[in-house]
């Protein structure tokens, strides 16, 4: 008996032995086994490429493998999004991308390649508040007295943007419509274009970001009347929020978030997710994303939905209002 018993427990573990291993379980144990793409909508050297390129540093570190950081530009975006949207569903590509592309493009674009709300949401990397920013020669010092000027010259003042749909365009239509007034939309081909007629006196009022601005508001060539965020920022501390310049409604600024394919599985997002957010909350690179004036995030997947959910809402709100369409 206790031969036949010994021999029957040897049969059971050779038996577990050449059991089929769960492929998920060996999927996430084993990723990655190669080089995993970072796609970038954006130029390289923008604070969108500086932010995967940070990340990737830290990525390739912990898995040993090659984070290839490839921008894809063109197409307001929609170009790295659709090719990102159409990936497998592996993990070895991923969207690292601003704003447009994952929560308002559609509603902006009668048609896209791709659908946003397909994505799966990874991490929000950080966030750049807007500011309303006038040029030097422009006779108001407050968002009140901006407000006044604007409604004693309706159609008058100029506001420049990186191009219709854009988050500083779609700022400057919010804007108009909380107060009322009327204003004049140039389009540039870029955030520095835009700065540099503000400079020559040519563009009267910017709703872009405190990374391109701050430098010359320090030099006190443009001024800000106002961060667009619910809290002061410790770059500019003395300027008011929108909240105190008495627009409590008008918050708006940059994001970034890491979205993968469509379909991709909850244990190989929640992993990529882990080492992620764990490269964002490490000292050294919180320090870098402030040094780009970014407040970093690092938001779990769940978190990183509601909050895309919420600015889609929020945005298409304001572009459905104001019937701003893009072709």
């Amino acid at each position: 008996m206790a031969r036949w018993l010994a021999a029957l427990a040897f049969m059971f573990v050779l038996s577990m032995a050449h059991a089929p291993v769960s492929t998920t379980a060996l999927a996430q144990d084993a990723y990655p086994t190669r080089p995993v793409k970072l796609l970038i909508p954006y130029p390289a050297a923008g604070t969108n490429d500086v932010l995967a390129r940070i990340v990737g540093e830290k990525l390739q570190a912990k898995w040993g493998q090659p984070i290839v950081v490839e921008n894809r530009t063109g197409g307001a975006g929609n170009i790295a999004a659709a090719m990102a949207w159409q990936a497998e569903p592996d993990g070895y590509t991923l969207l690292v991308s601003a704003t447009p592309p994952i929560a308002t493009n559609q509603s902006l674009f009668k048609q896209l390649n791709y659908k946003p709300e397909e994505f799966v949401p990874i991490t929000n990397f950080g966030s750049v508040s807007n500011l309303i920013i006038v040029r030097k020669g422009l006779p108001v010092n407050s968002v009140s007295e901006l407000i006044a000027y604007a409604k004693a010259n309706p159609g008058k003042l100029v506001y420049g943007s990186q191009g219709a749909g854009n988050t500083p365009h779609l700022t400057a239509n919010m804007f108009m419509t909380m107060t009322g007034t009327q204003m004049v939309h140039v389009p540039y081909r870029g955030e520095t274009l835009v700065l540099q007629d503000m400079l020559g006196e040519r563009v009267d009022i910017f709703f872009g970001n405190i990374s391109g601005a701050l430098a010359l508001y320090r030099d006190g060539q443009l001024k800000v009347l106002a961060v667009l965020d619910k809290a002061r920022s410790i770059a500019m501390p003395d300027v008011p929020t929108s909240a105190e310049a008495g627009l409590p409604g008008l918050v708006s600024g940059a994001w970034y978030a890491m979205v993968g394919p469509p379909r991709l599985k909850p244990d190989l997002r929640d992993q990529i997710a882990k080492a992620v957010i764990e490269a964002i909350k490490m000292p050294d690179v919180q320090q870098r994303f402030r040094a780009l004036n970014v407040e970093p995030d690092g938001g779990t997947p769940a978190e990183t939905d509601t909050f895309i959910k919420n600015e889609v809402r929020r945005w298409g709100e304001v572009i459905r209002s104001n019937n701003i369409v893009l072709e």
